[in-house]
C-alpha cells in the first residue's frame, strides 16, 4: 500500500510547521535578571528587588533577591513558574512572623519590560498591586 499526499496537503502541513517555529521563535526571551524599586517603609530608602529567571520550554525557575529588614540580601526561589508566550505566571512564598505566605505573580513581557500584578492574601482578603521590572543590564 503506498500512501499519496496530496499537494496542498503537503503545502498545508509545511506551512503549519513553518507558523509553529516562527511561534516559539517569537516567544519573549524571560530568561536573565529583572529588576525594579519600590518605596522603603516609613520613609526610608527605596528597595531594589532583582528577579532571575530561567525558561526551559513553559517551565520557569529562579529566585527573587531583595534586602531584609537589616540591609541583608535575602534569595527566595520561585515557585510553580510558567511561560505561556509573553505571559508568565510564578509564586514567591515567604515564612512572615510563623506564617507561610504566598504571593503570586503575574506578567507580560514586551521588549525588555515585565508588567504585571503581584496578589497576596492578608488578614483574609486578596490584596493585589502592580509591578513593572526592567530587563537588568547584562553582567561583563
Amino acid at each position: 500500500m503506498k500512501i499519496r499526499f496530496n499537494p496542498s496537503l503537503k503545502q498545508f502541513a509545511v506551512t503549519l510547521l513553518a507558523l509553529a517555529s516562527l511561534a516559539v521563535a517569537n516567544a519573549a526571551d524571560v530568561s536573565g535578571a529583572w529588576t525594579w524599586t519600590t518605596p522603603g517603609r516609613n520613609g526610608g530608602p527605596d528597595h531594589t528587588t532583582t528577579l532571575t529567571l530561567k525558561a526551559d520550554g513553559t517551565a520557569l525557575t529562579g529566585k527573587v533577591s531583595n534586602p531584609g529588614r537589616d540591609g541583608k540580601v535575602i534569595d527566595t526561589p520561585i515557585a510553580d513558574g510558567k511561560v505561556d508566550g509573553d505571559n508568565i505566571t510564578f509564586a514567591v512564598v515567604r515564612q512572615v512572623r510563623g506564617n507561610s505566605v504566598t504571593n503570586n505573580y503575574t506578567g507580560a513581557i514586551a521588549a525588555d519590560k515585565i508588567t504585571g500584578k503581584i496578589s497576596v492574601v492578608r488578614d483574609g482578603a486578596l490584596q493585589s498591586h502592580d509591578w513593572v521590572a526592567q530587563r537588568a543590564p547584562a553582567a561583563n
